[in-house]
Protein backbone atom coordinates (compact mmCIF):
# COMPACT_ATOMS: atom_id res chain seq x y z
CA UNK A 1 0.00 0.00 0.00
CA UNK A 2 1.27 3.43 -0.98
CA UNK A 3 0.09 7.01 -0.48
CA UNK A 4 -0.14 9.41 -3.44
CA UNK A 5 -0.49 13.10 -2.56
CA UNK A 6 -1.48 14.88 -5.77
CA UNK A 7 -1.80 18.65 -5.84
CA UNK A 8 -2.14 21.69 -8.04
CA UNK A 9 -0.67 24.91 -6.68
CA UNK A 10 -0.78 28.47 -7.93
CA UNK A 11 1.29 30.38 -5.33
CA UNK A 12 3.00 27.45 -3.59
CA UNK A 13 0.62 27.23 -0.63
CA UNK A 14 -1.12 24.04 -1.73
CA UNK A 15 2.25 22.44 -2.49
CA UNK A 16 3.44 23.36 1.03
CA UNK A 17 0.35 21.67 2.52
CA UNK A 18 0.90 18.62 0.29
CA UNK A 19 4.50 18.37 1.53
CA UNK A 20 3.28 18.58 5.15
CA UNK A 21 0.72 15.83 4.44
CA UNK A 22 3.53 13.67 3.05
CA UNK A 23 5.43 14.12 6.32
CA UNK A 24 2.41 12.79 8.24
CA UNK A 25 2.12 9.85 5.83
CA UNK A 26 5.80 8.79 5.93
CA UNK A 27 4.94 5.29 7.22
CA UNK A 28 2.93 4.72 4.02
CA UNK A 29 5.78 5.67 1.69
CA UNK A 30 4.02 8.85 0.63
CA UNK A 31 5.18 11.13 -2.14
CA UNK A 32 3.81 14.49 -3.28
CA UNK A 33 3.44 14.96 -7.02
CA UNK A 34 2.05 17.76 -9.14
CA UNK A 35 -1.17 16.86 -10.93
CA UNK A 36 0.66 17.48 -14.22
CA UNK A 37 3.17 14.71 -13.36
CA UNK A 38 0.78 12.20 -11.76
CA UNK A 39 0.28 8.85 -13.48
CA UNK A 40 -2.91 7.16 -12.20
CA UNK A 41 -1.58 3.80 -13.44
CA UNK A 42 0.82 3.81 -10.46
CA UNK A 43 -2.11 3.28 -8.06
CA UNK A 44 -3.10 -0.14 -6.76
CA UNK A 45 -6.10 -1.30 -4.72
CA UNK A 46 -5.63 -0.34 -1.08
CA UNK A 47 -3.56 2.75 -1.93
CA UNK A 48 -4.36 6.17 -0.54
CA UNK A 49 -5.00 9.08 -2.92
CA UNK A 50 -4.98 12.55 -1.35
CA UNK A 51 -5.93 15.41 -3.67
CA UNK A 52 -5.18 19.08 -2.97
CA UNK A 53 -6.22 22.20 -4.83
CA UNK A 54 -6.50 25.90 -4.20
CA UNK A 55 -10.00 27.24 -4.60
CA UNK A 56 -10.20 28.51 -8.16
CA UNK A 57 -13.41 30.27 -9.10
CA UNK A 58 -15.28 28.55 -6.24
CA UNK A 59 -14.06 25.07 -7.28
CA UNK A 60 -10.91 22.96 -7.77
CA UNK A 61 -8.47 24.01 -10.48
CA UNK A 62 -9.18 22.84 -14.03
CA UNK A 63 -6.22 20.39 -13.91
CA UNK A 64 -7.56 18.67 -10.77
CA UNK A 65 -11.07 18.62 -12.24
CA UNK A 66 -9.73 17.04 -15.43
CA UNK A 67 -7.92 14.34 -13.43
CA UNK A 68 -11.09 13.56 -11.49
CA UNK A 69 -13.06 13.34 -14.73
CA UNK A 70 -10.56 10.81 -16.12
CA UNK A 71 -10.80 8.80 -12.87
CA UNK A 72 -14.60 8.60 -12.96
CA UNK A 73 -16.74 5.60 -13.85
CA UNK A 74 -15.46 3.33 -11.09
CA UNK A 75 -11.76 3.68 -11.89
CA UNK A 76 -11.10 4.40 -8.20
CA UNK A 77 -12.60 1.14 -6.86
CA UNK A 78 -10.45 -0.09 -3.96
CA UNK A 79 -8.66 3.26 -3.55
CA UNK A 80 -8.83 5.11 -0.22
CA UNK A 81 -9.17 8.85 -0.75
CA UNK A 82 -9.33 12.27 0.87
CA UNK A 83 -9.20 15.87 -0.35
CA UNK A 84 -8.05 19.25 0.89
CA UNK A 85 -8.05 22.79 -0.38
CA UNK A 86 -6.30 26.03 0.39
CA UNK A 87 -8.49 29.08 0.86
CA UNK A 88 -8.78 32.56 2.29
CA UNK A 89 -10.69 32.80 5.58
CA UNK A 90 -13.65 34.86 4.45
CA UNK A 91 -17.36 34.87 5.23
CA UNK A 92 -18.05 33.39 1.78
CA UNK A 93 -15.72 31.23 -0.26
CA UNK A 94 -15.78 28.21 -2.49
CA UNK A 95 -15.32 24.67 -1.26
CA UNK A 96 -13.02 22.83 -3.65
CA UNK A 97 -12.30 20.03 -1.17
CA UNK A 98 -15.97 19.11 -0.84
CA UNK A 99 -16.39 19.05 -4.62
CA UNK A 100 -13.25 16.89 -5.03
CA UNK A 101 -14.51 14.52 -2.33
CA UNK A 102 -17.83 14.12 -4.14
CA UNK A 103 -16.05 13.36 -7.43
CA UNK A 104 -13.67 10.90 -5.74
CA UNK A 105 -16.67 9.06 -4.29
CA UNK A 106 -18.44 9.08 -7.67
CA UNK A 107 -15.28 7.51 -9.14
CA UNK A 108 -15.62 4.61 -6.70
CA UNK A 109 -13.08 5.65 -4.05
CA UNK A 110 -13.58 4.93 -0.36
CA UNK A 111 -13.62 8.32 1.37
CA UNK A 112 -11.71 8.09 4.65
CA UNK A 113 -11.97 11.70 5.85
CA UNK A 114 -14.10 14.78 5.67
CA UNK A 115 -12.70 17.40 3.28
CA UNK A 116 -10.03 19.54 4.95
CA UNK A 117 -9.53 23.29 4.48
CA UNK A 118 -6.17 25.01 5.05
CA UNK A 119 -6.09 28.79 5.25
CA UNK A 120 -3.88 31.40 3.61
CA UNK A 121 -3.47 35.08 4.41
CA UNK A 122 -4.58 37.19 1.49
CA UNK A 123 -5.11 35.96 -2.03
CA UNK A 124 -1.56 34.71 -2.56
CA UNK A 125 -0.66 33.62 0.96
CA UNK A 126 1.43 32.76 2.81
CA UNK A 127 -0.29 30.08 4.84
CA UNK A 128 -1.67 31.16 8.21
CA UNK A 129 0.32 30.20 11.26
CA UNK A 130 -0.19 26.58 12.33
CA UNK A 131 -1.64 25.33 9.04
CA UNK A 132 1.33 23.10 8.16
CA UNK A 133 1.19 21.46 11.59
CA UNK A 134 -2.57 21.00 11.13
CA UNK A 135 -1.88 19.34 7.75
CA UNK A 136 0.67 16.90 9.22
CA UNK A 137 -1.76 16.02 12.02
CA UNK A 138 -4.61 15.49 9.53
CA UNK A 139 -2.33 13.19 7.53
CA UNK A 140 -1.75 11.01 10.60
CA UNK A 141 -5.53 10.55 10.94
CA UNK A 142 -5.62 9.53 7.27
CA UNK A 143 -2.89 6.94 7.80
CA UNK A 144 -4.87 5.46 10.69
CA UNK A 145 -8.09 5.34 8.62
CA UNK A 146 -6.74 3.58 5.51
CA UNK A 147 -8.64 0.38 4.79
CA UNK A 148 -6.89 -2.58 3.17
CA UNK A 149 -7.94 -3.64 -0.32
CA UNK A 150 -10.79 -6.19 -0.38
Amino acid sequence: MKAHVVYDSTYGNTKAVADAVVQGLKPLGAAAVSVADFNPATMSPGDLLVLGSPINGWRPTPKITELLTRLGDGKLQGINAAAFDTRVRFFIHGDAARKMTRLLKEGGATIISDPAPFYVRGTEGPLRSGELEKAASWAKTLAAAVRPAP
